[in-house]
């Protein structure tokens, strides 16, 4: 898309290895809610894609994410397909997963699900086969227990040229998901999607009850200079303002300790404003943490976890 025809709209808009990283077991953390008896105002999962360096590198393995996030004090989990892409359909595999989470006591929340086409492409053709890639992962996701599906807005074209198109896409595979009882909510992911007035007229657009939306506080960034774009303007959306704005309709968030302004500048993340934004929406379901700093990433994943645990006390209290 050409950059004047985006700014007008979006104005128009406004490595260890495993063994010994995983250390001591540790269990979650009592919250002050649950000590009086409450229920917690929200819950806590892990994002696979916090571990993302040390799978790549195989010190760890996504058969044992349930063990790795336990032993980060946290009890339920959100897959990445990218790291198990060939096993959607192998029953053992999934059987095996299965397996492994029960054994931790952990609950599998969704996969976030991408490299399998464009739900939007402007080609009715392609559009359809990347509809059809994902069904594989609703069954798969269905097998495990998980309520959701993470998918991708991408697309080419004006802001409306792909606002038509996405919503299209996430309409028919919305119907399939349907009739596995599962939803399939959309992640503000770079581009057009980190826009959340966009992305929040699409999924409408879409028009089906499965689909929704996955807040995720750091990735506001619409447009910034890359290696093979180094022209590109740095365009941003407020964290802030736009998860209030996706959280109507949100069945997930994602957690990451920095968050954006208008102006694209990045600052850390104020945990009791943000999860008050959360709460006040009435969400109180799982909170994804996905973040792991290099080299220490289940030390930041705990430390990401406390503050989550000290957001939601403080919250309780009030």
């Amino acid at each position: 898309m050409n950059t004047s025809s985006r700014r007008q709209f979006l104005a128009s808009t406004v490595a260890v290895p495993a063994a010994a990283a995983l250390g001591a077991i540790a269990a979650p953390v009592p919250t002050l809610a649950q000590a009086r008896g409450k229920a917690p105002l929200y819950k806590i999962s892990l994002a696979e894609w916090s571990i993302n360096q040390p799978l790549r590198k195989q010190t760890m393995q996504h058969l044992d994410f349930a063990k790795i996030a336990r032993s980060c004090g946290v009890d339920a989990i959100e897959y990445v397909n990218q790291f198990f892409m060939d096993k959607a359909t192998d029953a053992a595999y999934l059987a095996e997963m299965n397996t492994r989470a029960k054994g931790e006591g952990v609950t599998q929340v969704l996969i976030m699900c991408d490299r399998e086409g464009n739900l939007g492409d402007p080609d009715a053709a392609k559009r359809q086969q990347a509809v059809e890639n994902h069904y594989k992962w609703v069954t798969a996701a269905k097998t495990l227990g998980c309520h959701s599906i993470r998918v991708n807005a991408y697309s080419s074209g004006t802001p409306e040229e792909q606002q038509k198109l996405v919503a299209d896409g996430l309409h028919k595979l919305c119907v399939f998901a349907d009739t596995h009882g599962l939803n399939v909510i959309i992640e503000n992911h770079g581009g057009l999607s980190s826009n959340a007035k966009w992305l929040m007229q699409t999924i409408k657009l879409a028009d089906h009850k499965r689909a929704g939306t996955l807040p995720d506080f750091g990735n506001f960034s619409i447009s910034r200079p890359t290696q093979a774009n180094p022209d590109a303007k740095v365009e941003s959306y407020d964290s802030y303002v736009g998860v209030q704005e996706m959280m109507p309709l949100a069945k997930g968030v994602s957690v990451k300790p920095t968050v954006w302004d208008f102006k694209g500048n990045q600052s850390p993340l104020d945990y009791p404003r943000m999860m008050k934004i959360v709460v006040d929406a009435g969400y109180h379901g799982y909170c994804g943490i996905e973040h792991g700093a290099a080299g220490r990433e289940l030390d930041s994943i705990r430390e990401v976890r406390q503050q989550l645990e000290a957001a939601r006390d403080q919250l309780s209290k009030g």
